[in-house]
């Protein structure tokens, strides 16, 4: 595997791979690889040739009261990870090589499936992550882009974007990568405490809670909504938001709706964890 840091040496081993009748997969990262990341370059590499990997902490999507600053750089260690993985390619830009005109005036924005579930506490985070999503396509040019369906409403958006502005990729979702505990790898699982991380679990717990419920027959989701709020309120949890949601729309579902999420986002002290599940409903009529 090489790493490379400019968007010139990118561009020279993609075309010289397409010259050569290989497909090009790749796999957008922002470092501080886990299991899960890896099950993404797995996915990439059944599906093509040679595998891009890059990793920029973006600036663009995060708040200025988020994690930024702390957010874990670790790329020798990733690099390493990324040559047992079987990685072709580590792209790891610097800011100023990703916004190289300094403040972007350019941005990509999705309308609408960025205004729900996290979209609606974190004011520009999906403009930031379709920006510089876009810029990275455009770099790598690969035919297939593989992203977690942990992040579903990022998948979405992305998916969204990609076909509304012609982008010649396909975008896959992989399934979410989950300790033994059922608790959704993240690189911000390093930010639990011991007795956070013990509680963690709790989160995928409640959703399968909700799984059942609604498999059970339950379609009052504003109510499910509220008790499982309150249940992890009192758990320990602080609940930005936990929605039973229209799968395509992300709005809120209705007792119609046959393919939903349910997604939840929620922090335990300062670290912010979110997952989500999603379900087909039979209609019984």
């Amino acid at each position: 595997m090489q790493t490379v840091h400019s968007v010139a040496q990118v561009r020279e081993h993609v075309r010289d791979w397409h010259n050569k009748g290989h497909s090009v997969g790749f796999v957008p990262t922002m470092g501080n690889l886990h299991e899960g990341h890896i099950s993404l370059i797995h996915e990439a590499r059944a599906r093509c040739d040679v595998v891009v990997v890059s990793i920029f902490v973006n600036p663009t999507q995060f708040g200025p009261n988020e994690d930024f600053d702390r957010y874990p750089r670790t790329l020798d260690a990733d690099a390493a990870a990324l040559v047992e993985a079987g990685a072709d390619l580590l792209f790891a830009p610097s800011v100023d090589e990703m916004y190289p005109l300094g403040q972007n005036q350019t941005w990509v924005d999705v309308y609408q499936l960025g205004d729900y579930l996290c979209g609606a506490s974190r004011e520009g985070h999906f403009r930031g992550v379709t920006t510089v999503v876009s810029k990275l396509l455009n770099i790598v040019q690969p035919d297939v882009a593989v992203f977690g369906e942990k992040d579903f409403q990022q998948l979405a958006i992305l998916r969204r974007m990609c076909e509304e502005l012609l982008f010649p990729v396909k975008i896959v979702g992989a399934a979410t990568s989950r300790e033994t505990d059922g608790l959704a790898r993240s690189s911000r699982n390093g930010f639990l405490s011991d007795s956070e991380r013990t509680l963690a679990p709790q989160l995928y717990a409640h959703l399968q809670q909700v799984k059942a419920n609604i498999d059970s027959g339950d379609k009052d989701y504003r109510a499910l909504e509220t008790r499982i709020r309150e249940s992890l309120d009192t758990a320990g949890f602080s609940v930005d938001y936990f929605s039973i949601a229209n799968a395509r729309t992300l709005a809120s579902a209705g007792p119609d709706d046959t393919h939903l999420i349910v997604a939840v986002a929620a922090k335990l002290g300062s670290t912010r964890l979110i997952d989500n599940i999603s379900l087909a409903v039979v209609r019984d009529w």
